[in-house]
């Protein structure tokens, strides 16, 4: 099932995605509750009570006069207050054209274990618009994600376990203000200050069993589930990029086993996929520049639409709007 939050009365309202139409959790059973965050900390139970609902719906006993077109609603982030979120680095196609692109040896120990940093989980959001600083707008740009959230707690969960944790697939854009992010990296540390201003999910989160039909073998060696799911970035209407989330080296399975080891995780934690392969302008400007030193950059600029789609996910769109502050760290420079 396809499990969204929106804005009712200023409060967040858990419901569900059914053919256009949402309905309210609470509604069609007063058991359900109305939040993702209590939804994820009694997961098992809530889901039978939320497929029973739902197939309600599908069979003609609860009509559409029970739900509310979805254009019709503020669409917030599925999980709106994530415990934490952490973002992999999965895919071994946009490391290695990364590391190309730069002239550099392609890295081994990518092939050794899986790695992740932590974002600002206060900044998590979900369609709609973007508010971007001044030092945003340099080098403004997408990655092509996808996330799950853990619906389950943990420790040390071994990876042949770890798709039992996982509540469901979402989409994810992890915004990257690039100038922000390569400077303060020199320092070997982060990202930080070119990450921790947005990062976007949603437009729902779809449970596993609804994605069974798009599974695939794990790549030889690893361990989890993995999903044949073709991945799409539009921005104002014209495809940038492509990819397929089957093509993730490391599962989310393994991903979680490396996060939980030695510490808790939680249900709501959300943890991203990493770029896909040819899923950002960083990536695509490096490749366009090798092959052609003209080649003129694309960053994202003010007032344009990204638009992410994943087979069986939907589409997450959003707007990069300037906040009204002319304020730039950038400029506090002291060299």
């Amino acid at each position: 099932m396809k499990l969204v939050t929106y804005l009712r009365d200023g409060n967040e309202q858990l419901a569900c995605y059914v053919d256009g139409y949402i309905y309210d959790l609470d509604v069609l059973h007063p058991d359900l509750p109305n939040s993702m965050s209590v939804f994820l900390h009694y997961w098992d139970d809530m889901l039978e009570l939320a497929q029973r609902a739902e197939k309600a719906i599908h069979d003609g006993r609860i009509g559409k006069e029970r739900g509310i077109p979805v254009e019709e609603l503020q669409l917030l982030a599925p999980i709106p207050f994530p415990t934490s979120c952490r973002d992999g680095y999965a895919f071994r196609q946009h490391v290695a054209a990364a590391r190309r692109n730069r002239k550099v040896d392609m890295i081994p120990e990518f092939d050794q274990y899986p790695i992740f940093y932590f974002t600002n989980h206060h900044s998590i959001q979900g369609p709609g618009d973007v508010q971007c600083m001044p030092d945003h707008f340099e080098k403004l740009d997408f990655e092509l994600e996808a996330a799950i959230v853990i619906c389950k707690h943990g420790r040390n969960v071994p990876a042949e376990e770890a798709d039992s944790y996982i509540g469901g697939l979402m989409i994810m854009n992890d915004l990257s203000a690039r100038r922000l992010q390569m400077e303060e990296m020199l320092l070997n540390l982060g990202p930080a200050k070119g990450k921790d201003f947005a990062t976007v999910i949603g437009p729902w989160l779809v449970t596993l069993d609804e994605l069974e039909q798009f599974e695939i073998p794990a790549k030889e060696g690893h361990v989890g589930k993995s999903w044949n799911l073709k991945m799409t970035c539009r921005v104002n209407g014209q495809q940038i990029s492509k990819g397929n989330l089957g093509d993730m080296d490391w599962t989310f399975a393994e991903i979680i086993e490396r996060c939980s080891y030695g510490a808790n995780i939680f249900p709501g934690d959300v943890i991203g996929s990493g770029t896909v392969g040819t899923g950002c302008f960083l990536e695509l400007n490096g490749t366009g520049k090798l092959n052609d030193p003209a080649y003129q950059e694309q960053w994202l600029q003010e007032g344009d639409v990204v638009e992410l789609e994943i087979d069986g996910l939907g589409v997450l769109s959003n707007t990069m709007v300037a906040e009204e502050s002319d304020f730039s760290i950038l400029a506090k420079k002291k060299i």
